[in-house]
């Protein structure tokens, strides 16, 4: 499998966004961009979780329908659900109907209401788990020493369907990391967003 693909425009990508338009979109204004927002980095550590055994693609492209099953995964919110709620949205045909996932996310709330009790913000959390230099992708990783610490950091406080591949892969998508392929046109992009970015504390 090549490691870029350039469109019939002369646009070299990253191989895995392929030449869906929801793809290619999400690859070129989203993927690496860092985000400093607690409901957008909750959103994406749990739609992680969802993929586990998934293909991004499929919960790309149910991601509306995810926010407003789960309230546009503002975490105070989700942290109310019950069981009545679980029984709900394992009726939901627009979201993956997997009551350990779902109930992994609700319980995932009520641990980001105490985390961000404890440290301010769920921002200021996950970015000191930052790598000290932005190597980019080899294609072969899937966990990294700092997507290690910080699964085992949530864990630890209680938190689900954090792996070290699903944090690792939640670290990619908010631009903890910049994983775009060097001949990627995002590449330098998001270098540079990062350079600008102002770290929460």
């Amino acid at each position: 499998m090549p490691e870029t693909i350039t469109d019939a425009n002369g646009v070299t990508r990253c191989w895995w966004c392929g030449e869906y338009p929801d793809y290619v979109a999400y690859h070129d204004d989203e993927w690496g961009r860092p985000v400093d927002d607690d409901l957008r980095l909750f959103e994406k550590i749990c739609l992680e979780g969802f993929q586990s055994g998934l293909s991004w693609l499929t919960i790309l492209r149910k991601r509306e329908n995810f926010r407003r099953a789960f309230k546009n995964f503002d975490f105070r919110k989700v942290a109310r659900f019950n069981t009545a709620s679980v029984e709900r949205l394992l009726q939901d045909a627009g979201i993956v109907r997997h009551r350990g996932k779902i109930e992994s996310t609700i319980n995932n709330a009520k641990r980001a209401v105490e985390l961000v009790e404890e440290t301010g913000s769920l921002a200021a959390f996950v970015w000191q788990f930052e790598p000290d230099s932005h190597s980019h992708f080899d294609g072969c990783r899937s966990q990294t020493a700092e997507s290690k610490a910080l699964s085992k950091a949530l864990k630890k406080r209680g938190w689900s369907f954090v792996g070290p591949t699903t944090a690792y892969a939640f670290m990619q998508s908010v631009g903890i990391v910049n994983d775009h392929l060097p001949e990627c046109e995002c590449f330098e992009q998001v270098g540079a967003a990062l350079a600008k970015f102002k770290r929460p504390l």
